[in-house]
């Protein structure tokens, strides 16, 4: 990704945010102090403390799913600021349970105040969401912008900048005299580098994109110097896509500029990480307490299918390369391998009920008190045994990355249709493409859409 995290998806930024989010809890709060006025008479100081943690607790949640991204639909933005409530009344719930002052709130009261509170903030969403997509639109009209080069990397560019809304592109620019690289491009190639100042002033261009790589330093130097006095801002976009980098992002370190190019996002981000752990954890809980019956039904059932204990622990590598042990139902005869073995299509050591458990994936379940334990999350890379990752560790490129995370019971990959045995290197290579794509674009919006999608792909024809 050319500017991957230029811009920190867990932190909130512009008035486009502050602006629609302060407008919304002032509109909800608002909302409740009227409720309760008009059913008791007066606001009580829990009333007060509520409002008060509802605008703390929305700012994480509201933020940590893009609610008011500009680049959003209307109805993606809808859906975001739903999630959003339901998240912030899901942490205030909570909270009321834990301290036992639920009690004190009116239930009337409190149910009007959520159904109503998400209509007017989706009332007040439409026009003001539609505001600012105009603002931003018409502040980049006249916003022409050029690429300097014609490599693979400027055409992406190109890609993703006629995609958008703005800023209006205008072309490229061949860096070097050979065509060859710009024979299969598909945007127009406007002149060669000695034409850049009569491009700028023919086509009113307020920003050039340079996309030479590292290696060409001194010559993006010079451009820097020579363009000094003209009105264009000069962004250097160097092509880092050889390179595997995690989150990588660019900052600013006492003035200096610096590139992140290996950054664990949910360390980078104290308050992403949390708003993860309270939903893998308080999910990893319902869901034991509500498949407890199943539980003991398979775990009975494996106990009966052959000796050996119920539950199967493995050495795996976890987060930070730490060794955990990943609980499992036992699926398989106890046997006495000399090297571990992924489970193959009609393995003769899978017994008949681990045989059903493994193709519905209920030999899983168990990872749920990894969850709780705090060795594991519901979605990420999913962990491998620690001899498969020596195995892997040195023939694909950034194998380790992918633990730069927890691991998870179910992820992007297995979604994607990466799953079962990875008998070929390929197979391995692109499930850790996959993985670190997550890594790369986490979100608990993306985590949400990877649970809701993972029963659907239960019944795959890889798992076995």
């Amino acid at each position: 990704m050319i500017h991957n995290r230029i811009q920190r998806n867990a932190t909130p930024k512009g008035l486009t945010f502050w602006g629609q989010w302060a407008l919304a809890l002032i509109t909800v709060n608002g909302l409740l102090f009227a409720l309760t006025l008009y059913q008791t008479g007066d606001i009580a100081p829990h009333y007060r403390v509520l409002a008060a943690l509802t605008v703390l607790g929305s700012l994480p949640a509201y933020s940590l799913l893009q609610v008011y991204h500009k680049r959003h639909s209307y109805l993606t933005g809808l859906t975001r600021l739903l999630l959003g409530w339901l998240l912030t009344l899901s942490g205030l719930t909570s909270i009321g349970f834990l301290s036992k002052t639920s009690t004190l709130l009116s239930r009337e009261i409190i149910l009007i105040w959520a159904v109503i509170g998400y209509c007017l903030q989706a009332l007040l969403y439409l026009p003001l969401h539609g505001f600012s997509r105009h603002y931003h639109r018409q502040l980049h009209c006249h916003y022409n912008t050029l690429i300097l080069g014609t490599d693979p990397l400027a055409v992406k560019l190109a890609d993703q900048l006629t995609r958008s809304e703005f800023p209006p592109l205008v072309g490229l620019i061949r860096a070097n005299a050979s065509p060859s690289s710009s024979r299969h491009c598909a945007h127009p190639i406007v002149g060669h580098l000695h034409e850049l100042r009569e491009l700028i002033a023919m086509h009113q261009i307020r920003r050039v994109y340079i996309t030479l790589p590292l290696t060409e330093a001194r010559q993006v130097e010079a451009l820097y110097i020579d363009l000094l006095d003209a009105n264009v801002d000069l962004v250097w976009v160097p092509d880092l896509g050889r390179m595997t980098t995690l989150n990588h992002c660019v900052s600013e370190m006492n003035g200096a500029p610096a590139i992140h190019l290996n950054e664990s996002p949910l360390t980078s981000h104290p308050t992403a990480a949390l708003s993860k752990t309270l939903l893998d954890r308080g999910l990893a809980a319902l869901a034991l307490v509500g498949l407890s019956p199943l539980l003991l039904v398979v775990a009975v059932a494996v106990k009966l299918s052959s000796p050996g204990p119920v539950i199967f622990k493995q050495a795996r590598h976890g987060w930070n390369g730490q060794v955990i042990e990943v609980w499992k139902f036992r699926s398989m005869r106890l046997h006495h391998d000399q090297q571990v073995r992924q489970a193959g299509r009609e393995d003769p050591r899978i017994t008949a009920i681990g045989r059903f458990i493994r193709r519905t994936s209920i030999d899983e379940l168990p990872q749920l008190v990894n969850v709780l334990q705090g060795h594991m999350a519901l979605v990420g890379p999913r962990p491998h045994a620690v001899a498969h990752n020596d195995y892997y560790t040195g023939k694909i490129r950034a194998y380790m990355a992918r633990h730069r995370i927890k691991p998870g019971i179910t992820g992007l990959a297995q979604i994607s249709g990466c799953r079962g045995e990875t008998e070929t290197l390929d197979k391995m290579q692109k499930r850790v493409e996959i993985d670190l794509t997550y890594i790369n674009n986490w979100s608990l919006w993306l985590d949400i859409k990877i649970l809701f999608k993972t029963p659907f792909t239960l019944f795959a024809k890889d798992i076995y």
